[in-house]
């Protein structure tokens, strides 16, 4: 059986029998687990190995762990910092920024990992400039360069670790302040100047290699009439023909209320996939994601296949040796350096060699 286009949530801790009935369809190609999911390392372990269990290939495994605000396992785990926190130390020292956050990355994927978990939807490659609350210090910062340097240096651990990175969201949602979980955004920007500035870390990472996009439910009225996430003049011409990009895209959900405006589940599913996506989400909605999955019962697409099938976690250590590495070691101590940013004593706290380190 091969991995099908549709990615699809769970409502607890354990696989239930309507779970299993539903992650076996042909068209389900992959699980995301939210915090509902978890309650301790050991359980998702669990969970995660009942999941792969249920196929071959085994179903893809994603959840969002970018840190901050955005982290859905945390006990456990170790409680990462924001992109946010990354780029105030690039303003001081970016040699030493990089350098943390290859660690912290590498932290982030080797923890989920060894949990059996394959990829978290990261990095955010969106530019911060103050207007978007749903992206603020999830972003490395508001210019280019710097989220480049920070957002290569991301995407490096987590493959140190066996892990391939996702970029989003495509090709832009700093330049808005709406947020497309409630209302569908308006970037009245031109191709001209996303190319200068929003669309420059998503090119830099493609050229280095970048495995996965996840694009935005936004729409840019000046370029194509549709969210980027249902665009062909995005994601087919401007992704993959002008930015060479040749791996997964995810949508991102389509029970987001942006979505709407693709049509009805089914519609919006079948224009995310028209539009260039290969694999399509649908979060917190069974019934929704139960009518995609049979309308897409007999989609196949052997291309899509193929990259798909590259985004499984390649991890080669235990949980019990996790914590003996000094890639892990190395990690925890750049995550409790980043918090003395919050104490405004940075270069003291990262020229002390004496200074404790802090475990979750």
């Amino acid at each position: 059986m091969s991995l099908g286009p549709i990615m699809v949530d769970l409502a607890g801790t354990q696989l239930g029998a309507e779970d299993r009935e539903l992650l076996r369809h042909p068209a389900v190609g992959g699980v995301i687990l939210f915090a509902r999911n978890y309650q301790d390392p050991a359980q998702l372990g669990e969970l995660t190995a009942a999941i792969h269990a249920l196929r071959e290939p085994r179903l893809l495994i994603g959840v969002d762990q970018e840190g901050g605000r955005v982290q859905r396992f945390r006990a456990g785990f170790t409680r990462l910092p924001p992109a946010g926190r990354f780029g105030a130390l690039y303003a001081r020292d970016p040699r030493r920024a990089c350098s943390a956050c290859t660690a912290v990355a590498w932290l982030m994927a080797a923890e989920l990992l060894v949990a059996g978990v394959d990829f978290s939807f990261a990095p955010v490659l969106d530019l911060d400039r103050g207007l978007c609350q749903v992206i603020g210090d999830r972003g490395f910062g508001s210019a280019a360069e710097p989220v480049c340097a920070l957002a290569g240096a991301w995407a490096a651990g987590v493959r140190l670790a066996g892990m391939a990175a996702v970029g989003k969201h495509f090709p832009g949602h700093g330049g808005v302040a709406a947020d497309s979980h409630t209302e569908l955004p308006r970037d009245e920007r031109d191709l001209a100047d996303l190319l200068a500035a929003d669309l420059v870390p998503f090119r830099r990472l493609i050229e280095h290699g970048l495995e996965a996009v996840m694009p935005a439910h936004v729409v840019y009225p000046r370029l194509a009439p549709e969210p980027a996430g249902f665009s062909p003049f995005w994601l087919q011409h401007v992704l993959r023909e002008r930015l060479g990009f040749a791996g997964v895209i995810f949508s991102d959900d389509l029970n987001m209320a942006a979505a709407g405006a693709g049509g009805d589940y089914v519609e919006r599913a079948r224009a995310a996939a028209r539009a260039g996506c290969d694999m399509l989400l649908i979060c917190n909605n069974r019934p929704a994601a139960e009518a995609i999955v049979a309308a897409f019962h007999d989609q196949s697409d052997p291309t899509a296949q193929l990259r798909l099938l590259r985004m499984h976690g390649r991890g080669h250590l235990t949980r019990e040796r996790l914590h003996e590495e000094p890639r892990w070691q190395e990690g925890v101590h750049q995550v409790a350096r980043l918090e003395d940013l919050e104490t405004l004593d940075l270069d003291l706290a990262l020229d002390d060699p004496t200074r404790p380190v802090k475990h979750s």
